[in-house]
């Protein structure tokens, strides 16, 4: 034991064994995995692993020969009803169904659910046709998180307590994670570092006031905590703190006096050892780079005399520390956040969570813990009013390297010279300001499935034409839940604050059909917009709803428009006769921007077009926006013949119901470059010194 004691002492062995850990993920997440079920198998022998059901849909993760996610529609309530009474975690069941490959993302720059799957080891989506339960459950773990989730369910206060116990916060309000989001707390709800060293706490002082051997309670409370790890799905966060905790008893326990920093290089090693795709989750990234900087800075923080500046130096730390994680995979930060924290740690962390123990054991203290949460909540909708959310363009990772550089350089220097920080803050103000110092346009179709929606971009305006909508998500609605529950949450806001855009100038609405302007009251609710132009004809009740934000908001509308000025370009709308129904109605919107031609066709019918016709001169259109989704009731021979596009995109979802794009379009359409979003996924015209480059997601 001594050697040991010695051998520990010499710090260049634990950067051994991490640089081996980092070069051990490094190969075994580049050799491929493959799944040990076939495409073509029906049945599957399974556990339920994870359930959620949102309306009639259920999302359940099963575990087999490997993890499943599936899915499946409840027929009817009564159907939920039996689902949610008979079945439990844990249980045996035999499920059929077919399997389907994930998809990659077909929007640059936002979530990927094929990436996202398969770093939790699954490949493919079951969709359950029918399912059986063989046995009930009979694991101890499954049993105990299915005691804790029957006492959550009977709380008014549920949502939270399920994010601060169970570390599942798809029950909170998806516009209070937004907000929480917003003014960079949300990571206040993961269950960390800070709830382990709380339980564990609590239960070493519980365990000393019995006089219970130091050895043995800390074997108590390790057995503990390896519990609370499965039940709360074996987190990022809370695997570090376990690992951590562990680490820390030993070093305690065997008196080894290891030095923090190297606790904590040990603590990494192990954890991305277990789990090599653990370094691309957001969570993990957080955790260990704070956690990190934390240990090496310390001196930083103990050098300030009270509590409060001690926690305002931390807060601080952390937050420059979580600026490019959080510009890479979010495109925003709030640069007031540090400051919040403040607040919030404390009420969160020392108020909240120990309330949410109590409460469970307790149930009196349900109506204590909701006042506690409309706290919260209602400080956190006033800071999310407040200026201080900064949306930056998506970046490389040679670009995160850089500004990791810049901030370490911040902190080493910290006391001696403050120009690192002046630097560090240039940087900043220049990737904020990217589009005004690096002049851009162009011209984004994004794939919103069955439905339209473009953006404009003009050397500092934006104009969005259309949302899309969807009434449901179909097969796809496991992955917008995982984004927070609208289209507009998880293709539009992002795709559009991945290109640094901070606001939409205006928001047209050719029409008044659910899958062009479906979105949009969520997009107003979640993105600033300052104007909105509606079509010519009356307002449907899908306006009249929209109107009523609009106002609300105090945010000006405009109907039948002619021209809007962008820069050195005009945006024409070419049609404002009212024919009596949504489609025909459309705005035609036609733009010209450095020569290159562009028209937007919404969902107007051949009556329409042979209008056009004859009131305009349409020849050689560089892109056209395809009418109606390729219906055959738009893009006649005769008008795709005058206008003769040179592109066309077709804004149309994966096998749809109506079979959009109709054959005869496509023919029209032969002497035409044809892009497809079912295809091709979103198409990007990128215009740059007189001329046009273009991308696609799926290429």
């Amino acid at each position: 034991m001594k050697k040991l004691k010695i051998i520990l002492q010499y710090n260049w062995i634990f950067y051994i064994i991490f640089f081996f850990s980092l070069l051990y993920c490094f190969l075994y997440i580049n050799i491929p995995k493959e799944s040990k079920y076939d495409e073509d198998d029906i049945i599957f022998n399974c556990i339920i692993d994870d359930m959620f059901i949102d309306g009639n849909y259920l999302n359940i993760r099963l575990i087999g020969k490997e993890k499943i996610q599936a899915s499946y529609y409840f027929k009817s309530l009564k159907e939920k009803e039996n689902f949610t009474n008979e079945y439990s975690l844990g249980d045996q069941v035999i499920v059929k169904g077919e399997l389907k490959a994930p998809n990659d993302n077909t929007n640059f720059n936002v979530f990927n659910y094929k990436k996202y799957l398969y770093y939790e080891n699954i490949f493919y989506i079951l969709d359950i046709n029918e399912i059986n339960k063989t046995n009930d459950n009979s694991n101890f773990l499954y049993g105990l998180k299915n005691f804790i989730i029957t006492r959550l369910e009977k709380l008014k206060s549920s949502s939270y307590l399920y994010a601060l116990i169970l570390g599942d916060d798809r029950y909170i309000d998806d516009n209070m994670i937004s907000n929480y989001q917003s003014i960079g707390i949300s990571h206040l709800f993961a269950i960390s570092g800070m709830h382990v060293s709380i339980l564990s706490g609590i239960l070493l002082f519980l365990f000393k006031k019995i006089h219970m051997n130091e050895k043995f309670a800390y074997f108590i409370i390790t057995l503990f905590l390896f519990c609370y790890l499965f039940i709360t799905g074996c987190s990022p966060s809370i695997l570090r703190a376990v690992v951590l905790f562990l680490l820390l008893t030993i070093n305690r326990l065997l008196k080894l006096n290891l030095k923090t920093l190297n606790v904590y290089l040990l603590t990494i090693s192990i954890i991305i050892c277990l789990d090599p795709f653990i370094i691309f989750k957001v969570g993990f990234q957080f955790s260990a780079i704070v956690s990190g900087a934390l240990i090496l800075f310390n001196n930083l923080i103990d050098n300030k005399g009270n509590y409060f500046m001690k926690l305002l130096m931390t807060s601080f730390i952390a937050f420059l520390m979580g600026i490019p994680i959080s510009i890479y995979n979010f495109n925003q930060i709030n640069i007031l956040s540090f400051i919040y924290n403040l607040f919030f740690v404390p009420l969160i962390s020392f108020l909240l969570f120990p309330l949410t123990l109590i409460t469970f054991l307790f149930p009196i203290f349900d109506s204590v813990l909701s006042t506690i949460i409309n706290i919260l909540e209602f400080m956190t909708n006033i800071c999310v009013k407040l200026p201080g959310t900064l949306i930056l363009k998506r970046t490389s990772f040679i670009v995160v390297l850089i500004y990791y550089l810049f901030i370490l350089l911040v902190l080493i220097k910290w006391k001696k010279n403050k120009i690192n920080m002046l630097l560090f803050c240039f940087i900043l103000l220049v990737h904020h300001n990217y589009h005004y110092i690096f002049k851009e346009r162009f011209v984004l179709f994004l794939d919103v499935g069955q439905g339209d929606s473009a953006l404009i971009y003009d050397s500092g305006q934006s104009i969005l034409i259309d949302t899309g909508g969807k009434i449901n998500y179909e097969q796809e609605k496991w992955q917008y839940r995982l984004h927070r529950g609208s289209l507009s949450n998880s293709t539009v806001i992002p795709s559009i604050k991945s290109l640094g855009i901070k606001k939409l100038d205006y928001l047209i609405i050719t029409h008044g059909d659910y899958d062009h302007m479906g979105e949009s009251i969520n997009l107003v609710n979640n993105f600033k917009v300052e104007k909105v132009i509606f079509n010519c004809g009356q307002f449907n009740d899908l306006e009249k709803e929209l109107i009523k934000i609009l106002d609300k908001k105090k945010i000006p509308y405009y109907s039948c428009a002619d021209e809007l000025n962008i820069e050195d370009s005009k945006l024409y709308f070419l049609n404002s006769k009212d024919y009596g129904n949504e489609n025909d109605n459309s705005s035609i919107i036609y733009t010209e921007l450095n020569n290159y031609k562009f028209l937007f066709m919404g969902d107007a019918g051949v009556e329409v077009e042979g209008d056009l016709i004859k009131k305009y001169n349409l020849q050689d259109i560089d892109v056209l926006k395809v009418g109606h989704h390729g219906s055959k009731t738009s893009s006649s021979k005769t008008f795709i013949d005058e206008i003769n596009p040179k592109y066309s995109i077709i804004s149309v979802g994966k096998n749809n119901r109506y079979g959009h794009p109709n054959d005869s379009v496509l023919e029209n359409l032969e002497d035409s470059k044809i892009y497809r979003t079912d295809n091709d996924g979103s198409i990007m015209f990128k215009i740059k010194n007189n001329k046009m480059n273009i991308e696609t997601c799926a290429s």
